[in-house]
Order: structure tokens, then sequence, then C-alpha cells
């Protein structure tokens, strides 16, 4: 048992997850972090240095999976503050009549139900413990406002990750419960590496796209995260300063 504080993260083997674990374990909380690919695991594990951390692979779209997860984290620090819900995927770039149900599937698994999923548990360990409270702060996207073409199935399940974070926000209330949402254009990890040779923009050309470092989002989260519980960040945007974001194409 700890007294510090304990952030859990998932989706943290790679890109903003990882940077965003990295980050919280440097400002000193106790960090729990998951993510499928039990391999790279470690190398989140060893970033993180002397922190108190714990490393579980986890899918979270299996209901099972995500029940195990957050019991894990129970019992190795007693209590969960603050959740960053920030797996996910992208989608083949094909317009929506090409685009397979396997792949619309695939994305609402893992961004929608995913993301309840994780909502749901940490609610419910928010509401038991003792004090009684903590944050949730959902992965959103810049796409979930201004879409990207040829990219139905992300520009959907982000779309409904603005609903499941109001709703949060609203059932929290009572309960101590903070929700914000982050949404995030173009931070420079692999997911984005395609930008610098050119992205479909919304007039049909080809353009490269600026994209900033991770760092910054990382640093967000921590800021979030920080908060007391009766002040909160509903959502935030943060992006490559010149993206093609107001106005696109």
């Amino acid at each position: 048992m700890s007294e510090a504080r304990t952030a859990l993260v998932t989706g943290a083997t790679s890109g903003i997850g990882k940077a965003s674990a990295i980050a919280l374990a440097r400002a000193g909380y106790n960090v729990v972090f998951c993510g499928r690919r039990a391999d790279k695991l470690d190398e989140t594990r060893a970033a993180c240095g002397d922190a108190k951390v714990l490393g579980v692979e986890c899918d979270v779209t299996g209901e099972d999976a995500v029940v195990d997860l957050f019991a894990r984290a129970k019992d190795r620090f007693g209590r969960i503050d603050v959740v960053f819900n920030n797996a996910g995927l992208s989608s083949p770039a094909v317009g929506i009549d090409e685009t397979k149900l396997s792949d619309f599937k695939a994305a609402v698994d893992l961004n929608l139900t995913g993301a309840f999923l994780v909502a749901r548990e940490a609610f419910r360990h928010m509401r038991a413990q003792d004090p009684q409270g903590g944050r949730i702060i959902n992965n959103g996207s810049i796409s979930a406002h201004v879409p990207r073409p040829h990219a139905v199935p992300y520009n959907t399940t982000k779309s409904a990750i603005n609903g499941l974070t109001k709703t949060i926000s609203l059932e929290g209330r009572p309960f101590n419960i903070a929700c914000g949402q982050i949404d995030i254009g173009n931070t420079a990890t692999d997911m984005t590496a395609a930008m610098a040779s050119g992205k479909l923009q919304a007039n049909g050309t080809m353009a490269p796209e600026p994209t900033f470092d991770v760092s910054h989002v990382a640093d967000t989260i921590v800021y979030m995260a920080g908060l007391p519980l009766d002040t909160n960040v509903q959502t935030v945007t943060i992006m490559a300063t010149n993206m093609p974001f107001v106005g696109r194409g």
C-alpha cells in the first residue's frame, strides 16, 4: 500500500499512452499501465525508472480482462485516483463505400467498447473507494469535431467518446468523480508517421501535415491529473499549430 496517488493508463506500450505513463511516474504517481503487447510492457516499465509501477498485459475489448486489470491495480496500490482512457486504433484509409465491416467493428470494439469498459470499471472503483472519487480522462480526437476524409470508423468512434465523457461528467457529480477529454491533433508518433509524406485533405488534394512532440500531450495529462477534484478540464485541444484543423482543406 502506498500513500502516493495512483494513475492507470491504457494503451501504454507505445505513443501517447507510453509517454503519459512515463510522465505520470516521473511526477510521483504510482502507475498501472497496460497494453496488448506483453513484450513492450518491459520497455515502458524500464522508462519509468524507480517509480512504483505495475505493467499488465490486457486487451481492453474484453470485459473480464478489464475487471482483472482494475482488481490488480487496487490490490497493488489500494486505490485508483486517475485513469487515462487512451487505448485506440486507426483504420485503413478508404472511403465509406469501401470500408470493410470487420474494420469498422474492430474500431468500435477498441475505440468505443473498450473505452466504455475501462470507464465503467474506473467509475465503479472510484465510487466505492474511501475517500470517494477520482478522475477519468478520455482520449478523444480532433477528428471527432472535424472529421478526416476516408476515416469513417475512427471518426465515428471518436465522436462517440464525446457522449461518453459528458455522461460520466454528469453521473460522476454525486460521487466526486471528474471526467474530461483530451482531443489531440497530429502528435508525432508511429500512428502519424505518414503525415510527413502527405495526407488526403478535404478538398481532395494530398498535403504533408505538421506534427508536434508527444511530450506536450503527456505534460497536459499530468496537468489534468493533478487538479483538485472540485476543478475539471472538461475538454482540451492540443495540436500542431499549423495543422489544417480550423478550416480543413
